[in-house]
């Protein structure tokens, strides 16, 4: 397992990859780096570093990249989903659980979002409550209101 720095508008991110897809995105940086079996090298992470420059500096709207984030079979649907939601809109923990056929789980659809291991690539950030408010992000409301501003201009 890899991983590395980039430096960004949010401040330091921490990639982690398994040399074929990206694992994680992260705005801290996580414990399990410091477990055996972690190599900090910047050669997996190229193209998600390009790509992230351009997202930051409004260049690009859409990730192209391999990722492999670990969950559960309902976690999975719920970060499909949210890749599906397009750059500068954003969509209701309801809208999401309507969407993958499970209308009366807004709660289960928040906690797979807040568990969602690659951030601002797999965009967890245009997910707010049901009357458009800010509503909770593991890395805080200030970072996902910058993102969404970001795609908002």
């Amino acid at each position: 397992m890899y991983w590395t720095t980039i430096d960004s508008p949010l401040g330091t991110l921490w990639i982690t990859g398994d040399g074929a897809a990206l694992t994680g995105l992260y705005m801290e940086r996580p414990a399990t780096l410091d477990q055996p079996g972690w190599i900090e090298d910047d050669a997996p992470f190229t193209a998600a570093r390009e790509q992230l420059d351009a997202y930051f500096a409004g260049r690009r709207e859409e990730f192209d990249l391999p990722l492999s984030p670990v969950g559960t079979p309902f976690q999975q649907q719920v970060w499909a989903a949210l890749r599906a939601i397009p750059y500068g809109e954003t969509r209701s923990y309801r809208e999401i659980a309507e969407q993958l056929g499970r209308p009366t789980a807004s709660r289960a659809v928040g906690a797979a979002n807040g568990r969602n291991p690659i951030s601002v690539i797999v965009p967890c950030h245009r997910v707010v409550g049901s009357s458009g408010v800010l509503t909770g992000y593991a890395w805080g409301l200030e970072r996902k209101r910058a993102l969404l501003d970001l795609e908002a201009s």
